[in-house]
């Protein structure tokens, strides 16, 4: 951790939703939703912050879903995988529209589009203050974006991980469904498990647990709050080890 500027957190892995980057739309991607990301991202860059980035692929394609439709679930997911790809691309471009520096590094070599991921490499591109957009999941199959973000996170050391939702923080049940649904200020990984909330999968929190990675959950939806995020002053849940 660091006071830099205030920081709590300074080298901070942001997970994304696919389905975040399609603003309104029910398909595909906003360039100015992604723009107003880069934007925060910009923000959080100047206060001294170090950005990870690893961003889903729902807005495109979504693994489970081809299985469940039929499609052999490996396929289904390598389908996905490609899916990040696309939105880290299109991420970098905002970001470096946005004047920040990004590289897009993807589990599934593809040179002639991305670079590939070396964990060194990664570092290095992080402590020279570039954005690093993390794609194609953990190129395997069965695992989730959630899980590419904690193993990252982990890998980069970074102080914690963010996810970004469209509420601020978890919730007991949907807020947006449920009028009693409470929020949580803090939780641990085991009440996140023994509680199944939904907001990451198992594997993630106890990837999260085993090398104690704070997990923030918080809106994105709010101007300005991932420099919040990063202070420590945000409305959000805070999820850690045993009190």
């Amino acid at each position: 951790m660091s006071g830099q500027s205030g920081l709590v957190y300074r080298r901070f892995l942001l997970k994304l939703s696919g389905e975040a980057l399609m603003g309104t739309g029910g398909y595909g991607i906003d360039m100015s939703v992604v723009q107003r990301m880069a934007g925060e991202i910009r923000q959080a860059l100047d206060a001294g912050a170090e950005i990870g980035v690893v961003v889903g692929g729902g807005n495109i394609f979504r693994g489970l879903q081809g299985a469940a439709k039929g499609m052999e679930r490996a396929t289904a997911d390598y389908m996905g995988m490609l899916a990040t790809v696309m939105n880290a691309l299109a991420f970098a471009n905002g970001l470096e529209q946005a004047g920040v520096e990004a590289r897009v590094m993807s589990a599934i070599p593809m040179p002639t589009v991305c670079e590939p991921f070396v964990h060194t490499k990664a570092l290095h591109h992080l402590e020279t203050r570039r954005v690093v957009i993390f794609a194609a999941g953990t190129g395997n199959p069965f695992f989730t974006t959630d899980t590419t973000a904690a193993l990252r996170a982990v890998e980069m050391r970074c102080d914690a991980m963010g996810k970004a939702t469209q509420v601020d923080g978890i919730y007991s049940a949907d807020p947006k469904k449920d009028p009693n649904a409470v929020r949580y200020e803090r939780l641990t990984y085991s009440e996140v498990l023994a509680r199944d909330l939904k907001v990451m999968d198992g594997a993630a929190i106890a990837l999260a647990r085993d090398n104690r990675l704070p997990v923030i959950v918080f809106s994105f939806d709010e101007p300005g709050n991932l420099l919040k995020v990063l202070r420590g002053t945000a409305v959000a849940t805070l999820v850690t080890g045993d009190a």
